[in-house]
């Protein structure tokens, strides 16, 4: 599934965000209120005590941009349209015919037939993200699923594994007094319970 926007910050929401911080660094040389830039701004009171203190400790310079976020990419941005190219193709076109659905494991794979770079399932979708794709989950079971064995185990298997438990007259739903044995509900006196005293 692609992302409207394309997903992530552009290189033009960077500067955005950026010329916004100097123009706030601007305030904080004027010795405008933290709560004032906020409005003016229009931005949180929160971000802008963090500005300020990366102002104070850095100057204007600890406020520039520092580029797209995240660790750097092993594939190179031509690398990176080739495979934006791929995955609008669709799985079918690179040999996944059970489903149309790109899925982490199938993109990670994907790279490594085509870019000889080894991708991690999760690294794979911190890609798809940054190319504007989500991940998906397939809708139906694997092809290779012996549904006889998953019947087997569960009738075999899963009642031995599981074991007798315990009987439904031993449990009580009070933590703090045992389920009583006998007497009248609610008297407190079951088998073997002492009499009141005189």
């Amino acid at each position: 599934m692609r992302y409207a926007d394309g997903g992530g910050l552009t290189p033009a929401g960077r500067l955005r965000r950026e010329s916004v911080r100097m123009q706030a660094a601007e305030l904080f040389e004027q010795q405008v209120r933290p709560s004032e830039v906020a409005g003016l701004l229009r931005v949180s009171v929160k971000s802008v005590y963090q500005w300020r203190q990366l102002w104070q400790d850095g100057g204007r310079e600890a406020l520039a941009s520092l580029g797209p976020s995240g660790s750097r990419c092993r594939l190179s941005p031509r690398c990176l349209q080739k495979l934006a190219v791929y995955l609008e193709q669709g799985p079918a076109a690179h040999g996944w015919v059970e489903d149309q659905v790109w899925t982490a494991s199938r993109v990670a794979t994907l790279i490594g037939r085509k870019f000889h770079v080894s991708y991690s399932v999760s690294g794979a979708t911190r890609l798809m993200h940054r190319l504007g794709f989500s991940p998906q989950v397939p809708a139906r079971r694997v092809a290779e699923r012996d549904e006889r064995a998953v019947t087997t185990w569960k009738e075999a298997t899963w009642a031995e594994v599981k074991g007798p438990g315990r009987p439904a007259a031993a449990t009580s739903a009070s933590r703090t007094r045992p389920a009583s044995r006998g007497g009248r509900p609610g008297d407190g006196r079951g088998a073997g319970a002492a009499a009141p005293r005189s």
